[in-house]
């Protein structure tokens, strides 16, 4: 569907010269013919009023449809010698030079020279502002392009220029101007399943996920085998953690073209991120036997491997990635600048396979620098850095471990890990469910259960080589520990364990909430609560800086119902005209009155309407004492008043229990301590640490506003609950109002202890390697 013409185009220029003369002389006849045919009808641009003229013209037009780009040239240019104003042979030959190649800059110059010639002379043509477009969007020149097609559609509006357009502001990230431009162009052919495609892209990019899905299965109503509306399907359905019904689309993807290089790596990734290893690494494999140089494909077969123990296989398909060193002036891609911090870290992971988890500690171990870097993705330029020793030849891989090789009361272990790691999962959009981190953390909330339960028991524990009595932060390490080894892509590390360097200058968690046009629809439901949020916070702000303009701010306020027009409220104030920031605060339970930093939203704007709505918190060292020291506080209190409760199982011990395991996470998720996965980890602590006190979590975190039967709370993600609390007291409130506490089984003293069952990383990954799905079909003892 291109302004213009539609010959076959031959293959004469890979050739080189000499075949096109040959070519040309061979097909004089066909070409004569042609011309002749197309000059009678005047099917070429700028026909004139001379039969003579028209049939020279129309020979240059056939010479290009035919890939004769040079003789093409030679012909226009004889015609110009004679007559230098003649519109069709500019124009002709302007298209001659941008078909040659827009990889040499003289033929694009020469091309955007001929068409702005045949602009001058004759203004009123959309096509030729259409053709100088398409020059012009390759090279960069995004909004000289766009400038062009506008005026274009204004000469004379049509469904391919509107879908022109909008792709082109799709490329530039202005997804609601796109969303636009493919609507009109709808409008005009509403048969246009590629235009139907980009406007579900559209939704899609901007975290709309169920306006996205109408629009692609529309599309495949108007091309039933459209495979890139069914990969496009299969991405929208995974972003909603919706796992069936992605697996379903990206299956017909497949059906339809079992080579489609994409559709195996969005599967495979999805695959993978879902917990399913195995089936993950077919689908990388037989992308590099489509493509063996796909980096993305390439790092995750490595990846896969690692996490499933297979360390040989991983570090050979990691090494192969970091082989692709990027071009000079070319942008390394996410798979390479990754690719060496897994390597390193395979090794270390492989060196320590058969030693007890007990005995060593891998923040210690790892150097700073490297942690520093991994931890930001940052490219790997580590001054000094010495490598980690290669793979040591009598360390085996990891091998399958059956299920049935385990002993009844080790199967029926994982069995009931499986249940407490499903308890945990997100059921809000962008939260795929993954089996094997559900696994791992099911596992984590036992052994912590069974430590914090010797620990009241005045048992001591070892950790990091040394015995002695469980501290708040063994008891977090255990479930780091899990989280780690489920997903090794990730670097888990405890941020104050980071050089003092970059601790002094503050290591930041970042979340974007809207960036641009792109919304996160993982936290589509705190905005309400955060803009309330930012509105007390505006009006105190102006209370004592501005009290004259309180009234104006205070009205202008109410008007607000979206976090995009708090911007111009802002420009009450100078200093504020571009964006702000807003700091929450932590009121301490230590110290009554004293607050702490929480976190801090930013928001600022550019003229076009793009956006940044984030919120980060700033771990310094100074701000992580502070913290330090409520835990403290509170884990020996908690420490106490378990004993007592080992002692005695009054119902108010159980309770100032519990709200003390609660208040001392809602520090945690605060402070925020590690790099990644510090939400599931301090849920797996919650859990494992009521287990202990005799009380089980029952009910699942809640869906937000469709299920949830508290109007009042719309809670689906537990970090953010606890972020946007107003203390621990309101944070214990919201978490017990869902988890349906109840009295423990008492089948769960029965189990095997975890941490004397899986006691070194090769019995970690051979657990969550190994098959369970025979636990769904018999009774779990405790649900």
């Amino acid at each position: 569907d291109s302004s213009f013409l539609h010959f076959h185009e031959s293959d004469c220029d890979i050739g080189g010269s000499s075949s096109c003369e040959s070519m040309l002389s061979l097909n004089t006849e066909k070409i004569l013919s042609q011309a002749k045919l197309l000059a009678e009808q005047k099917r070429f641009p700028f026909a004139t009023d001379n039969d003579n003229t028209n049939e020279e013209l129309a020979i240059a037009y056939v010479l290009i449809g035919n890939g004769l780009y040079d003789e093409a040239i030679r012909h226009f240019s004889t015609m110009l010698q004679e007559e230098p104003e003649l519109v069709s042979a500019i124009y002709g030959r302007g298209i001659a030079y941008g078909k040659k190649g827009l990889h040499d800059m003289k033929n694009a110059e020469l091309a955007l020279f001929e068409l702005s010639r045949v602009i001058s002379l004759e203004p009123d043509h959309p096509e030729v502002f259409e053709q100088r477009a398409e020059i012009l969007s390759p090279l960069g020149r995004i909004s000289e392009a766009l400038s062009d097609l506008t005026k274009a559609i204004q000469l004379q509006p049509s469904a391919r220029l509107y879908r022109h357009r909008g792709t082109l502001y799709f490329i530039s990230e202005d997804y609601a101007t796109a969303h636009e431009d493919f609507q009109h162009s709808l409008e005009l052919n509403k048969n246009q399943p590629i235009a139907m495609l980009y406007k579900g892209l559209t939704f899609f990019h901007r975290g709309l996920l169920k306006e996205a899905i109408e629009s692609f299965k529309e599309a495949l109503k108007q091309k039933a085998d459209f495979i890139d509306a069914y990969k496009s399907l299969g991405q929208a359905y995974r972003e909603l953690g919706n796992f069936d019904a992605a697996t379903e689309s990206f299956q017909k993807a497949l059906l339809l073209n079992q080579n489609h290089v994409q559709t195996l790596q969005l599967k495979g990734m999805m695959l993978y991120h879902h917990g399913s290893l195995d089936e993950a690494l077919k689908n990388f494999k037989r992308c590099l036997q489509l493509e063996p140089y796909n980096e993305v494909c390439q790092y995750m077969k490595g990846l896969s491997h690692v996490a499933m123990g297979q360390f040989y296989e991983g570090i050979k398909a990691q090494t192969k990635v970091m082989l692709n060193d990027p071009l000079p002036g070319q942008k390394a891609s996410p798979e390479y600048l990754k690719v060496k911090y897994l390597r390193e870290y395979s090794r270390y992971l492989h060196a320590h396979l058969d030693t007890p988890l007990t005995e060593y500690n891998t923040d210690i171990d790892l150097p700073g620098n490297f942690k520093d870097h991994w931890a930001k993705n940052l490219p790997f330029l580590i001054e000094n850095y010495e490598e980690q020793p290669g793979l040591q030849p009598h360390i085996k891989d990891v091998l399958f471990q059956n299920f049935e090789s385990y002993k009844p009361d080790v199967q029926e272990l994982i069995c009931v890990a499986d249940h407490l790691g499903s308890m945990m999962q997100y059921e809000t959009p962008g939260f795929l469910p993954n089996k094997r981190i559900h696994r791992a953390m099911g596992l984590a909330t036992l052994e912590v259960m069974q430590a914090v339960q010797r620990t009241w028991a005045n048992s001591k524990v070892r950790m990091n080589g040394k015995t002695r009595l469980m501290q708040w932060r063994d008891m977090f390490d255990i479930a780091v520990k899990w989280r780690r080894i489920a997903d090794p892509d990730q670097p888990v590390l405890w941020l104050d364990q980071m050089p003092a360097r970059s601790l002094s200058r503050g290591f930041n968690n970042h979340i974007n909430l809207i960036r641009g046009q792109v919304i996160n629809m993982r936290y589509l439901e705190y905005f309400e609560k955060i803009l309330h949020f930012i509105k007390d916070r505006i009006l105190v702000y102006h209370g004592a800086n501005n009290p004259k303009g309180l009234l104006e701010v205070r009205e202008a306020l109410e008007k607000v119902h979206k976090v995009e027009d708090l911007l111009p409220i802002m420009k009450f104030n100078s200093k504020t005209r571009d964006g702000f920031t807003v700091n929450t605060k932590v009121p301490s339970l230590k110290d009554q009155g004293k607050e702490y930093d929480g976190f801090t939203i930013t928001i600022t704007g550019d003229k076009v309407g793009n956006i940044l709505f984030s919120v980060e918190t700033q771990t310094t060292e100074e701000r992580t004492q502070l913290y330090h020291a409520e835990i403290d506080a509170l884990y020996k209190d908690l420490t106490a008043k378990g004993k007592i409760l080992i002692l005695s199982a009054e119902l108010g011990e159980v309770d100032a229990v519990c709200n003390l395991i609660l208040s001392l996470v809602y520090y945690f998720y605060n402070l925020m301590p590690l790099s990644r996965g510090s939400s599931v980890i301090a849920y797996s602590v919650i859990m494992g640490a009521l287990m202990a006190s005799g009380k089980e979590v029952s009910g699942k975190i809640p869906k937000g506003k469709a299920s949830i039967k508290i109007p009042k709370y719309t809670s689906s993600l537990v970090d953010f609950e606890a972020m946007t609390a107003p203390g621990s007291e309101a944070f214990s409130k919201i978490a017990r109002s869902w988890m349906n506490l109840k009295s423990i089984s008492p089948s769960y003293k029965s189990l095997p202890s975890v941490s004397e069952t899986f006691p070194t990383l090769r019995t970690m990954i051979e657990v969550l390697n190994t098959d369970s799905s025979h636990c769904l079909k018999k009774t779990i003892v405790v649900v």
